[in-house]
């Protein structure tokens, strides 16, 4: 059976169709690599690609894509709602088929290589991947954005792992790893107040005292005139996605105000839905593995 990886790559582009696109048609050109989604935000001036291959094809297409990405994004021209450092901004790599985290682990080290090498472009290792302990978390390491790393990797504990102390001058900084299978969420509010998405994403973050595995921000969605809780969950089998729901419900009552949607960004893994339908149906005795149909299925 034929390894095979996926590769979520987040970068700085979300409003020049032109360059979104030739990033897709690269990634899909390499021979063996599936795009399986990919989604763009003008607000979070961002793109995400999510694709899956054989360990050797999906390295190649990420690098072939971050080439791309540190010809075509300025980022000294880059501004958008969503914290950024590089133009490829980061690349984590998700075990699928007959992998383990250990050779995820790998691929991470060898395409950080390669693309310090070839492209100029510092590199951090995070999550599973990180050197220290201090650089798993992504936040700590993005911590100051594009404008602040050059005085950033002058510091001892913070040079990258492949790379000197300066940043490539346009294309910033990259971090690449290897982790669990994340659920991206974003929770809006029907309020413009971009103190109150602010304060809620502060209160169930776990850096401050929240939930466990769930990051951050308020941001602000120009084109609708609403505030948004941008929320990346690291592990929804401890934090389930209706607890995330809940909790933002519960906080944005304080405020006078309630929610007007929510969204998922790119994949996730169908137990994440499964668990909050059983919550809000109030499911008993449900077996996902035999009442799931396409669960079932896949067993026969």
């Amino acid at each position: 059976m034929s390894k095979l990886v996926e590769c979520i790559m987040n970068f700085s582009e979300g409003r020049n169709t032109e360059v979104i696109g030739e990033l897709g048609e690269t990634i899909s050109s390499i021979p063996g690599v599936l795009l399986l989604d990919h989604s763009a935000d003008q607000n979070h001036h961002r793109s995400v690609f999510t694709f899956v291959g054989t360990p050797e094809k999906a390295i190649e297409a990420a690098f072939q894509a971050a080439k791309i990405a540190v010809e075509r994004i300025d980022l000294t021209k880059h501004q958008g709602e969503h914290p950024r450092m590089g133009a490829v901004d980061v690349i984590p790599f998700v075990p699928i088929k007959e992998m383990s985290m250990a050779e995820c682990v790998t691929l991470s080290r060898e395409l950080g290589q390669r693309i310090y090498d070839q492209l100029g472009l510092p590199v951090f290792l995070y999550e599973e991947s990180a050197s220290a302990p201090h650089r798993r978390n992504l936040a700590d390491i993005r911590r100051g954005e594009f404008e602040g790393m050059p005085e950033k990797l002058l510091l001892s504990n913070w040079k990258p792992d492949f790379g000197g102390v300066s940043i490539h001058p346009t294309a910033g900084v990259v971090a690449i790893g290897a982790r669990m299978p994340l659920v991206a969420y974003n929770i809006n509010l029907n309020t413009s107040d971009l103190n109150i998405a602010k304060a809620i994403a502060k209160i169930i973050r776990e850096s401050s005292g929240g939930l466990q595995c769930v990051k951050s921000i308020g941001v602000m969605l120009e084109d609708r005139n609403l505030v948004q809780v941008s929320i990346n969950m690291t592990n929804y089998e401890t934090t389930p996605i209706y607890r995330v729901f809940e909790m933002v419900r519960i906080e944005a009552q304080r405020y006078g105000v309630s929610i007007a949607g929510s969204e998922i960004i790119g994949l996730t893994p169908m137990n994440a839905l499964i668990d909050s339908a059983m919550y809000y149906l109030q499911l008993e005795g449900f077996d996902s593995s035999k009442q799931v149909l396409e669960n079932y299925l896949l067993q026969g």
